[in-house]
C-alpha cells in the first residue's frame, strides 16, 4: 500500500522536480509541467460513479506520454489503476494509492516524469 508521501518522496527524488499546490492540492511538476497530482473526486465525479461505490482513500493523477499510452496502461489492469469520464481524452491515469505497490507507484511516477521532462534531463536521467 502506497501513500501520498511516498509519492512525494518519489516525485522529490527525480531531477528537477518542484513540489507546489493547484486548487488546494499537491502537485509535482518538471519544467513548469505537472506530472503527479492529489487528485481527490469533485461532487459531479461522484455524481458520475452512479450507484458504484468511488474508489477511496488518497487518488494521484499522473501524466502518461499519449492517449496510447493511457489505453495501454488501462489495458493492463493493474490494479489501483483506473481513469473516470472527467479524465476522457487527457493522457493520465488515476491511481488508488492504497491498491498499488510502491514499486507500481515508482514506475508510474517516473514514466509521468518523464512525459513532461525536457528530453535533454530526461535522456541524462535514462543514462544515469
Amino acid at each position: 500500500m502506497a501513500t501520498v508521501e511516498d509519492a512525494a518522496r518519489i516525485a522529490l527524488e527525480l531531477p528537477d522536480v518542484t513540489e507546489g499546490e493547484r486548487h488546494g492540492n499537491r502537485t509535482w511538476s518538471v519544467a513548469a509541467k505537472a506530472f503527479a497530482w492529489e487528485r481527490p473526486f469533485s461532487k459531479a465525479d461522484v455524481k458520475r460513479f452512479g450507484d458504484a461505490t468511488p474508489p477511496d482513500g488518497p487518488i494521484l493523477a499522473i501524466r502518461v506520454e499519449d492517449l496510447s499510452e493511457k489505453e495501454a496502461v488501462l489495458a493492463a489492469n493493474s490494479r489501483g489503476f483506473f481513469t473516470i469520464p472527467h479524465f476522457d481524452g487527457y493522457a493520465a491515469v488515476l491511481i488508488q494509492l492504497k491498491q498499488v505497490g510502491k514499486r507500481a507507484l515508482r514506475e508510474a511516477i517516473v514514466d509521468g516524469w518523464l512525459a513532461c521532462a525536457p528530453p535533454k534531463v530526461a535522456n541524462e536521467f535514462l543514462n544515469r
